[in-house]
């Protein structure tokens, strides 16, 4: 089993900070060509730093991937810069808060939005992609390329002021289950990864503000810490390779056993 990506082109949405950004450094560091996307464009051009235009195996590109013209740019702009997309990982999500009684209450409608359909369009996109460039090369029987969706283990446990994005992530896992099937005939695999707490810079935020959120994650876990983003890029590489060349259609938790346990002290039935 290999897990080796060298040489393969990724595509990294979210790619200016959290996980989103620990996966692009993970790939380059691995040997892969990364086009990193995200809205924050300084954050992109600081972490890339001064690059010559005809070297290095990493490029930024800043644009609102919830407008489909950004999508057509961002592919144009990865096939001029590395010639081809072998990979896509959508690290780009949102979470917010919600009231769950007010009808009147957008964000379910935002979430939606950010959370399912920019990845599901860039997906569809990536993967037409993908195909007509085989069909290009002439490469049959060939595994064609690898999709990972993030997604969290809100889609399956959750709290009631995260509706919203309880039922976006949702909805997420279940395209990826269904563009796996889809595009299984093409070789080309999609999968997710849900996970809990990571220590994020916006978690250290929260846990600035109110220490005693560290100590109940962690109570709440039975490996008993919180996540690095760079175990998560880990898992990440891992689907992204063909050591994972027989996984499709999988949602993969990364949570440190999180959603195991039963919220229930007791042990009555």
């Amino acid at each position: 089993m290999t897990l080796s990506i060298q040489g393969k082109t990724a595509i990294v949405t979210g790619a200016a900070n959290g996980v989103g950004l620990a996966v692009a450094r993970l790939f380059i560091d691995k040997g892969a060509n990364v086009m990193m996307t995200d809205l924050d464009e300084e954050t992109l051009k600081n972490e890339i730093g001064e690059m010559d235009e005809d070297g290095g195996t990493a490029r930024w590109f800043a644009g609102d991937l919830r407008e489909k013209l950004t999508l057509q740019n961002l592919l144009s702009a990865t096939h001029d810069a590395f010639d081809r997309v072998d990979i896509l990982v959508n690290a780009s999500r949102q979470m917010e808060t919600c009231d769950p009684l007010d009808p009147e209450d957008p964000m379910l409608e935002t979430l939606l939005e950010q959370n399912l359909m920019t990845s599901l369009r860039l997906s569809q996109a990536v993967a037409n992609r993908m195909i007509r460039q085989a069909e290009d090369e002439g490469r049959t029987g060939q595994p064609l390329g690898s999709i990972i969706n993030f997604s969290s283990i809100a889609a399956r446990r959750t709290q009631p002021d995260l509706l919203a994005y309880s039922i976006s992530t949702a909805a997420l896992d279940q395209a990826t289950r269904n563009l796996a099937v889809a595009l299984a005939p093409h070789r080309i695999r999609v999968n997710g990864i849900a996970f809990g707490s990571v220590m994020s810079a916006s978690l250290r935020g929260a846990i600035k503000r109110d220490s005693e959120i560290r100590e109940e994650i962690i109570e709440a876990t039975p490996l008993h810490r919180i996540a690095s983003a760079a175990e998560v890029a880990e898992a990440v590489q891992f689907l992204a390779s063909d050591g994972a060349g027989f996984v499709t259609g999988e949602i993969l938790t990364v949570d440190g056993g999180r959603s195991l346990l039963d919220t229930v002290d007791t042990s009555a039935h």
